[in-house]
């Protein structure tokens, strides 16, 4: 399962060089994690309600071209990697008029209870973890 997001390039998110700065991309990500986890049904508020937190444990990202102030992006995002204890999401990011990605990147979240106990989720929640195989998109 694939998820696309459609972002705008806001004003505040350039900056002095008239480029989007670094530290815009990871909440780009987040945007398109969360709209994954909605499209698959189970959005990330009700994982939380279950007991089943995902903290953030690394970071990738690589930028390949820069974005501007109004450019219209299409953020990508699918699940690349899953096991009982952690989930890696693996993200895209487009120009509207572009075919290659101007920026890939990953994040790799730990699966922990509301106490940030890692715990295998497989075993305990299995319906949460039938979830996220759904999710799973392997590289084409």
């Amino acid at each position: 399962m694939i998820s696309k997001s459609k972002v705008i390039v806001r004003y505040a998110e350039t900056d002095q060089m008239g480029i989007v700065h670094h530290s815009v991309y990871p909440i780009w990500f987040e945007l398109a994690r969360t709209e994954l986890a909605k499209e698959a049904g189970f959005p990330y508020s009700e994982m939380e309600k279950s007991g089943v937190m995902t903290p953030l444990i690394e970071l990738n990202c690589k930028y390949i071209k820069p974005a501007h102030y109004e450019d219209e992006l299409i953020v990508t995002s699918r699940v690349s990697k899953l096991s009982p204890v952690r989930v890696e999401f693996y993200y895209e990011v487009f120009n509207n008029t572009d075919t290659k990605p101007i920026c890939i990147g990953t994040t790799t979240h730990a699966l922990v209870n509301k106490d940030f106990n890692i715990i295998n989720t497989k075993k305990l929640h299995p319906e949460i973890y039938s979830i996220l195989e759904k999710m799973v998109e392997k590289e084409n």
